[in-house]
């Protein structure tokens, strides 16, 4: 069941990726006492991705914070050294905390995956964005498959 308005986030172990490498990130910690937007993409250095998805979150990421955001975070079914190497060659720094789903567990227990094996990339995650509340959903938008139109920045401030 794909997560909704008033659910709460998934409380699991994951890994972040980082400049300096894999850390473990906790979810219910992450989410507990603050207001965070979770966007998903299908996968790092894809084309939607990297040129329009998290670039767009870095460019608004003031106005977002302005609007009582605490943390941004984006997530992929990639592994940590792959979101790493993504946030390195997207100049992201501390304004994006970078999600690793390595196992699709965290996106699967939201109902947000996608099974793409048939064309050689596995399960993936579906594009989203949410804004959570102290671990609360608040918010949820999840793309139709090819659009990009409803989980981008400028949407998210707009249901803020």
């Amino acid at each position: 069941m794909t997560i909704k308005t008033g659910d709460s986030i998934p409380a699991m172990k994951i890994m972040q990726g980082t400049s300096e490498g894999p850390k473990e990130l906790d979810t219910a910690e992450f989410f507990k006492g603050r207001t965070v937007v979770l966007f998903g993409v299908p996968g790092a250095f894809t084309p939607t991705c990297s040129a329009k998805h998290l670039p767009g979150f870095t460019e608004h990421a003031a106005a977002l914070k302005a609007k009582g955001v605490h943390a941004i975070a984006c997530m992929a079914v990639n592994d940590a050294f792959v979101m790493g190497a993504w946030a390195k060659d997207q100049g992201i720094t501390d304004q994006v905390t970078m999600i690793a789903d390595g196992s699709a567990a965290f996106t699967k227990a939201m109902g947000l995956e996608f099974d793409l094996t048939a064309r050689g990339l596995g399960v993936r995650c579906q594009r989203f964005a949410l804004v959570a509340k102290d671990g609360k959903v608040t918010h949820v938008a999840v793309e139709a498959p090819g659009a990009f139109e409803v989980s981008k920045a400028e949407a998210v401030l707009a249901a803020l």
